[in-house]
C-alpha cells in the first residue's frame, strides 16, 4: 500500500527539483530523503525517479503517482480544515499572495467584509498578505508557501499558470492613458474620450520596471501603434509614476485599478484596448477546503465592489 508521507516526499522533489531542496523544505536529511524514495519504488512496483546527469528526473510513474497526490494531498488538506472547524468553529489561516494594485483595492475590502460578516467561522478567518509580482507568487503557490495567488494576464500578453492550478476570473480591468491634464487639452482629448496611441509616439513614457509583466505589456502596446515609447522614469510603484504624470514628467499607461482618483490628470481609454484580467490561483483540489473557498467567495465580492 502507498504512503502518503511518501507520496509527499515525491511531489516536494517534483516541485523542488532535487533531494537537497526537497530535505530542507520538508527538514530532513538528503539520505532520509533517499531512503523514502526507494521505499515508494518498492511500494509501486516501478521505479519512480531516475538520475538525469547530477539530478533526479521522474520516471512515467512517478508523474502519475504526482498527479495522484495533488489529489490526496489536497483531499487531506480539506479533511484537516474540516475537522479543525468542527473543533472550534475557526477556519485558521490562509496564506495570499498579490500583485500590489490588488492588494491596495481587493484586500481591504476582503478584510472588511471578514470583520462584518455574520458567520462566526468567517469572522474567524485569518487572511496572512504577502506582496508579490505575479511570476513569483505563482511560484510561490506551486511550492506551498501561499494558498492562494491573485494574479494577471494581458490581452497583448498571456501567461503561462502552473499545471496542476485552477485559475477563476475574478475581475476585467482595462488598461487607461495617463496624460496631464494640460498635455490632454492640447491633444484635444476630452475626458474619458478613447486615445490612439499611434498619436503619442514622441512623448516621455512613464513605465514601471523592465521585469514586470506591466512593462513588457506598455512595450507590445506600443509596438503594436508603431513606435518604440521613450521611457524617461521607471518606477515599479504606479502612485509613485501617477504623481509624475500629475506633475507634467510624462505620459503612463496603467490598470484601471493602479489610477483611483487622481487630480490634475486626464484619464482615457484606448482606441484599441488592452485588458488586464485578474485571476484567483490555488492549486488543483483545494478549492474544496473550507476556508480557501469561503475567501474565493469573498474575493469574487470584493471584487464586485471596487467595480
Amino acid at each position: 500500500m502507498l504512503d502518503v508521507r511518501r507520496l509527499r516526499i515525491l511531489q516536494h522533489l517534483a516541485t523542488y527539483g532535487t533531494v537537497a531542496a526537497t530535505a530542507e523544505v520538508l527538514h530532513l536529511t538528503a539520505p532520509a530523503v533517499s531512503q523514502q524514495l526507494s521505499v515508494l519504488e518498492r511500494e509501486a512496483g516501478l521505479p519512480v525517479v531516475e538520475k538525469s546527469g547530477r539530478t533526479l528526473r521522474l520516471t512515467p510513474a512517478g508523474e502519475l503517482l504526482v498527479a495522484h497526490a495533488e489529489v490526496i494531498l489536497a483531499d487531506l488538506a480539506a479533511a484537516e480544515s474540516d475537522l479543525q472547524a468542527l473543533k472550534g468553529g475557526h477556519h485558521g489561516l490562509i496564506r495570499v499572495a498579490a500583485f500590489a494594485s490588488a492588494a491596495r483595492t481587493l484586500l481591504p475590502e476582503v478584510y472588511r467584509l471578514i470583520a462584518e460578516h455574520g458567520d462566526r467561522q468567517a469572522r474567524t478567518l485569518t487572511v496572512q498578505l504577502v506582496e508579490q509580482e505575479p511570476d513569483v507568487a505563482l511560484e510561490a503557490l506551486k511550492k506551498r508557501q501561499v494558498d492562494v495567488a491573485l494574479a494577471h494576464s494581458y490581452s497583448v500578453l498571456p501567461r503561462n499558470f502552473p499545471g496542476d492550478s485552477q485559475q477563476d476570473v475574478l475581475l476585467e480591468d482595462p488598461v487607461l492613458l495617463c496624460l496631464p491634464a494640460g498635455r490632454a487639452r492640447q491633444l484635444e482629448l476630452a475626458p474619458g474620450q478613447p486615445a490612439d496611441l499611434t498619436r503619442l509616439a514622441g512623448e516621455a513614457w512613464l513605465t514601471p520596471g523592465p521585469e514586470t509583466s506591466c512593462y513588457q505589456m506598455i512595450q507590445r502596446a506600443c509596438g503594436a501603434a508603431g513606435f518604440v515609447p521613450d521611457v524617461r522614469v521607471r518606477s515599479s510603484d504606479f502612485s509613485v509614476l501617477l504623481s509624475l504624470v500629475a506633475a507634467g514628467a510624462g505620459i503612463a499607461l496603467a490598470p484601471r485599478l493602479a489610477v483611483g482618483e487622481q487630480p490634475g490628470i486626464s484619464v482615457h481609454p484606448l482606441l484599441a484596448p488592452v485588458t488586464r484580467t485578474v485571476f484567483t490561483v490555488i492549486r488543483t483540489g483545494t478549492a474544496r477546503r473550507p476556508d480557501v473557498h469561503l475567501l474565493s467567495a469573498l474575493l469574487k465580492q470584493a471584487a464586485d465592489a471596487v467595480t
